[in-house]
């Protein structure tokens, strides 16, 4: 088992879409909402998330960021970067979320399965500025399957990887 110090540093929840669904729109206006803790359901998703419980075995249940992704974009542009725009919901510092993708892995008591890359799409050109779609592709952030309830807390913590599935 592979174990990683790493730190919750913002989780974010969003009632409704902005983006899904919206193509050839406008984005909506659901906030993205800042909390200190999310009560993650096995097979569902995050209670009060606009994923929760969308289809079964949905591959997005949760999805997580690398805040150093967009401490390099916001040095890119030379601006920073309000991380709520990527629309993940848990952003942390400490591993590298691609190495997650087909594995299980462990935080704070909560198993989850890394079943993707989670792509950026074309309104992150809108959402910061043109460019920024290309800039996040391979690290756009990670996409998991939630596979045992529990709450997730801000702070520092371990993240520890299963040998295999």
């Amino acid at each position: 088992m592979n174990v990683f110090d790493i730190q919750l540093e913002q989780i974010r929840i969003s009632p409704g879409h902005n983006f899904r669904g919206h193509f050839g729109e406008a984005p909506g206006e659901h906030p993205a909402l800042t909390v200190d803790h999310v009560s993650c359901i096995a097979g569902k998703g995050i209670e009060g998330d606009r994923y929760f419980d969308l289809m079964e075995d949905y591959k997005g249940q949760i999805t997580f960021f690398d805040l150093a992704v967009t401490d390099r974009l916001s040095e890119k542009i030379g601006k920073t970067i309000d991380p709520s725009v990527v629309r993940r919901n848990v952003f942390l510092r400490g591993v590298d979320l691609n190495r997650l993708i087909g594995k299980v892995f462990e935080i704070q008591g909560v198993r989850f399965s890394g079943s993707e890359e989670c792509k950026p799409c074309l309104w992150m050109d809108e959402a910061v500025e043109p460019g920024t779609e290309e800039f996040l592709e391979g690290q756009g952030g990670l996409r998991a399957r939630i596979l045992s309830s529990g709450t997730l807390h801000l702070g520092a913590t371990t993240l520890k990887v299963e040998e295999r599935l």
